[in-house]
């Protein structure tokens, strides 16, 4: 098996030391011949840095490091002068340095092909290292992670603001340089504004929501299965599984990311962190800021149902500098959301990508939303997954009421008082909350699934059992009875069916009592 390219970014390591590579030098193929300024954002660890690295080398011309791909044989190999400058590599204290660290990389840059540059503004030595390397034969300018400066300071806008004036300034010298220009692709996390940073780059196009890259980073279901061939062989050997089970349950937890609604790719980050060990964890999600996304949960006051209840237009995406943004264009950008599908005058529909960061996520609002201590939600997750594994749903139950009990009353109050206008927004925070506890355990929740003749409230799927559960603001038998009559179990019929009846005590604050049945589907 060929090693796996953990951390890699750079295409000529990764090619020379034999790792892994997912050929996707077609879509490259593509940018390169059209030769329009382009922008792409992509959430972090996603491989832009290495798409970026790609391209360096297809224009240097190094085509042995290219063999067996599928551009190996449609590329000229002419060699052009490439800047490959990433924002990662500068540091972002403050302005100055900011201001400093460019300026270095720039020198840097200019060493590594001979020139000097007599510039010591930013700016004008981005234009000088542009003209003394365009002048004989048109260049490439890939920049990374543009957004790294602004990026690394959204909890201190002032600085933020400052970064992005001083960014401004510095990308306005590619208008300019045109001339010199035979390719440019800008890379970030976030998606640019018109009156932004690129407010002078009326040029750039934007490819980060088109179909036609919506899959060039991340892999594909095929990819996977061609590229990782072995790996798969391996983790079926492993785990004892059908090859159709193993790759459902990779599938679940590591796929559904969309940049176009319709296409899903892996988190390449993910896939890479499970085969090196075989372990189903938060690879991608565990690498971000846990303490910057639980201020920001606790400062936006985020649900669940919030975030996903209306489609948004790509628009709002583009129309908000990102510290600004509304909290679910920017859990979208910053890849905790993703595209589910795209209806037509209306926009994308929002959902999690997949378990990896629906758990995770889940239960950071669990303990930053919801308040609980993490000793307590330990036990509450703990003391479920023991119910659910025994079957004693009066377990799972207790820790149902024990996190409705540890919920500060201020978010109750919030509800209520949204109760005069939207009645149904109160019993719908008793939803919310069993669908984020549930998420946070791990488990295989839907919520409001469709049947015939109405809609559920939840469906908990745990092995073979199924849990179905109505909450209701009256007696647990009547929500038992609207299971029964609306027959919510249909298309569960051969599992373990269990129906479940909940009371919600809304002048208690929380779950009043249940009635539970096994029962199996009519034929």
């Amino acid at each position: 098996m060929k090693k796996l390219p953990i951390g890699i970014q750079d295409y000529k390591k990764l090619r020379e030391d034999g790792y892994l590579y997912v050929d996707k030098t077609r879509y490259l193929y593509q940018l390169a011949n059209e030769g329009t300024p382009y922008f792409l954002s992509r959430p972090r660890r996603f491989g832009k840095s290495l798409t970026l690295s790609t391209l360096k080398y297809l224009f240097l011309g190094e085509k042995g490091l290219f063999k067996d791909t599928w551009i190996e044989n449609r590329w000229d190999w002419k060699a052009y002068p490439v800047i490959h400058l990433s924002m990662t590599e500068v540091d972002t204290a403050d302005p100055q340095a900011v201001g400093r660290g460019i300026t270095y990389r720039l020198k840097r840059i200019a060493e590594e092909n001979g020139i000097s540059l007599e510039e010591a503004h930013y700016k004008y030595a981005f234009t000088e290292l542009i003209e003394k390397m365009g002048k004989r034969e048109r260049l490439v300018l890939l920049i990374d992670e543009y957004d790294k400066p602004i990026l690394d300071h959204l909890h201190e806008p002032e600085i933020a603001q400052k970064h992005r004036d001083l960014l401004r300034t510095f990308y306005s010298t590619i208008k300019d340089a045109d001339p010199y220009l035979r390719f440019v692709l800008m890379t970030g996390i976030t998606k640019f504004t018109k009156a932004g940073v690129f407010s002078s780059l009326n040029n750039l196009y934007d490819i980060s929501y088109t179909e036609r890259y919506a899959t060039m980073l991340g892999y594909t279901q095929e990819e996977l299965e061609q590229d990782f061939r072995e790996y798969i062989e391996e983790g079926i050997r492993l785990t004892g599984r059908s090859r159709e089970e193993y790759l459902e349950e990779i599938r679940r937890y590591y796929n559904g990311f969309s940049f176009d609604g319709k296409a899903f790719v892996y988190n390449p980050f993910s896939i890479l962190g499970y085969f090196r060990n075989y372990r189903f964890k938060n690879y991608w999600f565990e690498t971000g800021s846990p303490y910057f996304l639980a201020e920001y949960i606790k400062r936006h006051e985020i649900e669940i149902d919030e975030l996903m209840e209306y489609p948004i237009s790509e628009s709002l995406f583009s129309a908000y500098e990102i510290e600004a943004a509304p909290p679910a264009s920017f859990l979208t950008q910053s890849g905790y959301l993703t595209f589910k599908g795209y209806r037509e005058k209306r926009g994308y529909e929002l959902g999690f990508p997949n378990q990896e960061v629906k758990d995770a996520f889940s239960q950071l609002l669990l303990l930053h939303r919801y308040g609980l201590e993490p000793q307590t939600n330990d036990a509450i997750r703990n003391g479920i997954l023991n119910g659910l594994d025994k079957r004693d749903f009066g377990k799972v139950f207790e820790q149902m009421r024990r996190t409705f009990a540890n919920i500060p009353y201020t978010l109750y109050h919030k509800r209520e008082e949204q109760k005069e206008n939207h009645p149904e927004r109160l019993e719908r925070f008793y939803h919310v909350v069993l669908l984020t506890l549930f998420w946070g355990c791990g488990i295989e929740v839907k919520a409001e699934e469709m049947t015939h003749l109405g809609r559920s409230d939840l469906v908990l799927v745990y092995g073979e059992d199924v849990y179905i559960m109505e909450l209701k603001k009256a007696p647990a038998e009547k929500a038992l009875q609207q299971i029964r009559e609306k027959g919510y179990g249909e298309k569960y019929r051969g599992k373990n069916l269990y129906y479940v009846g909940i009371e919600i005590d809304t002048e208690q604050r929380n779950l009043k009592g249940y009635r539970i049945e096994q029962s199996t589907p009519a034929v």
